[in-house]
């Protein structure tokens, strides 16, 4: 099988920082090498996969149990602090234990459609800083670092479904704790590539080269410290209400304590977890999504003229609004086709298989390159081009499937935390167009700008 070799690999990705720049190898290799290709790295390898056919052949020959790829490094942070791992970082029983109890709160949308009206409480307030920041910019209605924004709307939203409490991220003055916490995400997403290093290089390297796995270290620290302090809150509020006879109701942290089916330090674990994995996925597609929009006026007013024929002007929307609105879903669609959260995932097979002519054994870690595929001719005319009508339905019976693009995964495996992102950018792009094109229409407008 034609690919890189180790000191080609160790080049690019140590030296060429290649850890930051993964979705342009992909493509690279791909017109270097073909569709599949193994990459070596010493003693291993990784057979990349950029054929959407070859995809879905993976993904739908996966048992039970589907492997990810190599998460060591996050393992083995939990073993050496005593910390279960989460639905993320967990394989094999335990992993399956865990999707089981966690699919039954948050894995259809009719199960994260009552939460429609926390999103739009924390909507609100993301609306009114928003227009705080407006009223305090030079010119009156520019407002800068747009992701940074997003990122707090992404996990007050996030954490108020986790945790059933606020936390402040919108306020004038976010308290301290809260504060905290977003320093620690902040350093885990900035020091991703650093993540990428602490998992690559080999234990007996780390007193040469310490900084990666410290830091590494200390991100999980900061998250962990954090959601603790906020579940066992609400786990001892929970406890006071049981403890008078009261009966308890409530959201998805509520029901993990009363079901008793996870420890408390698996309910840790999943939380953090769950919240980590949810802030950028959100975030930097509410980013992008603005981004193109600004680049493309006419579709956002295609957009606000659909969000006014079906569901009226200042409109709150729910859940149940969002299936009127098949442009504001091909939009999220066609932003996550241009720009994945991730460029890939990550495999390792459980059976021999037979892929693109060549016989993968069993125990091969696969990269299954979602980002060389979203831009693939063969897969989506014009690939470069902003065109969220390519998602949608011709008829009832139609539909819109394309392994191509798959930014949440496939089957068993997919990210159970989908239909929570889609939930807050669906409702937000709802309300974000149709006040933006509201005020031009008034004569006002606010300009959103990343730094």
């Amino acid at each position: 099988m034609p690919g890189p070799r180790t000191l080609a690999n160790l080049v690019e990705f140590f030296w060429k920082d290649g850890f930051s720049r993964i979705h342009e190898i992909q493509q690279k290799h791909t017109q270097e090498y073909g569709k599949i290709f193994k990459s070596h790295f010493g003693l291993q390898s990784v057979v990349s996969i950029a054929d959407r056919d070859m995809v879905a052949q993976v993904l739908r020959a996966e048992g039970a149990a589907p492997q990810r790829a190599d998460m060591g490094s996050w393992q083995e942070y939990r073993h050496l602090r005593g910390r279960s791992t989460g639905l993320i970082s967990a394989e094999g029983e335990q992993w399956l234990k865990m999707r089981r109890v966690l699919r039954q709160r948050i894995l259809k949308p009719r199960d994260v459609a009552i939460f429609s009206g926390e999103i739009n409480q924390v909507i609100a307030d993301l609306i009114k800083r928003i227009y705080i920041l407006k009223s305090q910019a030079e010119d009156g209605e520019t407002v800068t670092n747009v992701n940074d924004l997003f990122f707090k709307y992404s996990m007050e939203g996030v954490a108020t479904i986790l945790y059933e409490s606020r936390l402040g991220c919108l306020e004038t003055s976010v308290p301290q704790p809260t504060v905290d916490y977003i320093e620690a995400l902040g350093l885990m997403f900035s020091t991703f590539k650093t993540s990428m290093y602490a998992g690559a290089i080999p234990r007996w390297l780390r007193p040469f080269i310490p900084k990666p796995w410290r830091e590494f270290c200390r991100s999980w620290d900061g998250l962990f410290k954090f959601s603790q302090i906020h579940v066992d809150n609400k786990l001892r509020d929970i406890q006071c209400h049981m403890d008078r006879g009261e009966s308890v109701s409530g959201g998805l942290l509520t029901c993990l304590f009363l079901s008793q089916e996870l420890t408390l330090e698996e309910i840790y674990a999943n939380i953090t977890e769950m919240l980590l994995a949810g802030v950028d996925t959100t975030s930097f597609t509410l980013s992008w999504a603005v981004y193109l929009l600004a680049w493309h006026p006419e579709v956002q007013q295609t957009v606000y003229r659909e969000i006014v024929k079906n569901l009226g002007e200042r409109h709150v929307p729910t859940a149940a609004d969002v299936p009127k609105v098949p442009l504001v879903r091909a939009l999220l669609k066609e932003t996550l086709r241009l720009f994945p959260v991730l460029p890939g995932n990550g495999r390792v097979t459980q059976e021999d298989l037979v892929v693109g002519g060549y016989l993968i054994p069993k125990g091969t870690q696969l990269a299954l390159c979602h980002y060389a595929t979203s831009y693939a001719d063969e897969n989506f005319p014009r690939p470069r081009e902003f065109r969220p009508e390519r998602w949608l339905r011709k008829g009832s019976l139609d539909r819109v499937d394309n392994f191509g693009s798959i930014p949440f995964g496939y089957g068993v495996r997919s990210c159970i935390g989908q239909r929570i992102a889609e939930l807050e950018i669906h409702l937000l792009l709802i309300q974000q167009i149709s006040d933006k094109e509201k005020e031009k229409e008034e004569g006002s407008c606010c300009r959103l700008r990343e730094n």
